[in-house]
Parts: C-alpha cells; structure tokens; sequence
C-alpha cells in the first residue's frame, strides 16, 4: 500500500512538474481548455490543468519584419511594374491573431500585394517613381486599418525597389543623359559670361583709372602754369615796386630812353627805329629844357 502511495505522488509530482510553463519576455501563450479558448499566459511562471488545457499557441510580440517578394503592378499609363515591399508589424492581441484568420503572414502578403495595386493603379509611371512616401504612407493606413481584426498592428511600410520595363529603364537613361548634357552646357556658357562680365569690368576700371590719371596731369599741368604766371606777374610788380621806390616815375623812364635813342643815332647804323611816342618824348626834353632855363 505505501508502494503504492509513494508511485501515486511520484506521478503526480511528474504530472505538475511537466505541465509548469514559463512565459519568456515578449511572448505570449494561447491557452485553451477543452478545444475552447481559455486565457492568454503572459510574461511568468504558469501551470496548467493536465489532459485538459493545450498550449494553442506561442506568439512572440516583437516587431517583425517581411520582405514579400517583387509584385508585377500596373500605373494608369498602362505600364508594368516590378515592385517589392517590406512591411514592418507586430502582434498586439494574440487571441485574435491566432483565431482571426488562417496563416495570417500569408494573409497579410496577399493583402499588401492588392494594395500596392490599386495604389500604382491611380498613379502614372513618373508619379509612382517619384511618390514613394506617399505610397508608403497610404499603404500603411490601409494595412494597419484592414489587420486590426486580425490582432496585427502594421508599424511601417517600405517600398523597397521599383523596376520598370527595360526599354523604359534605357529611355529614362537617355534622358538622364541628355538632362546632364544640358546642364553642363548651361554651366559652360555661365562661366563663359562670368569670364566676359569680369574681362569689361576689368577694362571699364583701367578706363576708368587712365581717365582719372589723364586729369590729374592736366589738374597738375594747369596749376603749375598758373603758378608761373603768378610768379611772372608777382616779379613784375616788385620791379615796378623798386623803381616807384627809386624815383623812376614816367617821365624819368621816358627820358632814359631818349638818351638811349641818341647813343644809337650816333653810330653807323643806317637805320634807326624809333619808339612810336616820340612826340610825346620831345615834349618832355623841351619841358625839361625850360625847367633848366630857370
């Protein structure tokens, strides 16, 4: 009878023992008893009722991430497009994930592929090449909205790569080509005038400083024949000043010149030229003839 005792609680032991579970960080379990659901275990220690509740499932409640594969799309000009997205989720209700919808990663790659479709479908190719924010941002809005159900939480969404069609990859080319063919001509024809502007700004300050320097000399030029004119007239009048001051008057210096005109009437020169006041100087030599007599 103790025997069989000592078995019964050993087994038992075991029986607990094999049924303690731990929830590890950012996961949760799906618990259901009886094929019912029961309860979602979170982060701890549990124990649960043997033959009768069943771990459902384990969902981890990090982030993921899926890199569906590349999804042929149409834009509104009719052109076909490779495009591959990364969506970034996360598991918030772990109930609803599990009973929500089967194989939901599936679900939700079907669901961004007919998303990311009608959103090309309303863009053309130059719009759907250059509107990826916006693409990213719609789809992420309707996914997150249309997963709720599901207990999925879509954080982003990444339009990874965008593949045209060759022959519109090698038009693009071309015209990328012939886009920087145009600017580097507009570049050269830029430095070309900056060059000219600068050579006419260049000659128009030569110019500039040779007409200045021309007038300086003729400033230069004027001023110092003005000060030898000054310095002529300024000699003249302190000659005059001199004689005033001498008693040279007038009639003295008409005098001293008769006598200068008799010297020269003395000597062999045939022709004398004679001052054009001479009557006036015979007045004065009678005059002073007079003043003599007296």
């Amino acid at each position: 009878m103790i025997y069989v005792l000592i078995t019964v609680a050993v087994l038992v032991m075991i029986l607990i023992i094999t049924n303690i579970r731990i929830v590890p960080q950012s996961n949760a379990f799906v618990i259901e008893r009886l094929g019912a659901y029961q309860g979602t275990w979170n982060v701890g220690l549990h124990v649960k009722v043997p033959f009768i509740d069943r771990i459902a499932k384990k969902v981890s409640l990090k982030e993921k991430v899926f890199d569906f594969p590349p999804q042929p799309v149409i834009t509104r000009d009719n052109v076909t497009m490779m495009i591959d997205t990364v969506v970034y989720f996360q598991i918030t209700d772990p109930k609803l994930y599990t009973y929500g919808v089967e194989q939901p990663i599936n679900a939700l790659e079907n669901l961004s592929a007919t998303t990311l479709r009608n959103i090309i479908g309303e863009l053309e190719l130059d719009e759907s090449l250059t509107s990826r924010d916006v693409i990213n941002t719609k789809m992420r809005s309707i996914l997150d909205e249309a997963t709720d159900p599901w207990g999925i939480k879509v954080n982003r969404v990444e339009v990874k790569n965008i593949e045209p069609p060759q022959a519109i990859r090698d038009a693009m080319e071309k015209q990328m080509k012939a886009e920087r063919e145009r600017r580097e001509q507009i570049l050269i024809a830029e430095g070309h005038k900056q060059s000219a502007i600068l050579e006419a700004e260049g000659q128009k300050q030569a110019l500039i400083l040779q007409a200045e320097a021309q007038k300086e000399s003729a400033i230069q030029k004027a001023k110092g024949e003005a000060e030898a004119i000054r310095e002529v007239q300024q000699a003249k009048a302190e000659g005059l000043k001199m004689l005033k001051e001498a008693g040279m008057d007038a009639s003295v210096l008409k005098l001293r010149s008769l006598e200068a005109f008799e010297k020269a009437a003395d000597g062999q020169a045939t022709k004398i030229i004679g001052p054009s006041d001479l009557q006036s100087l015979a007045g004065l030599v009678t005059s002073v003839a007079e003043i003599a007599k007296k």
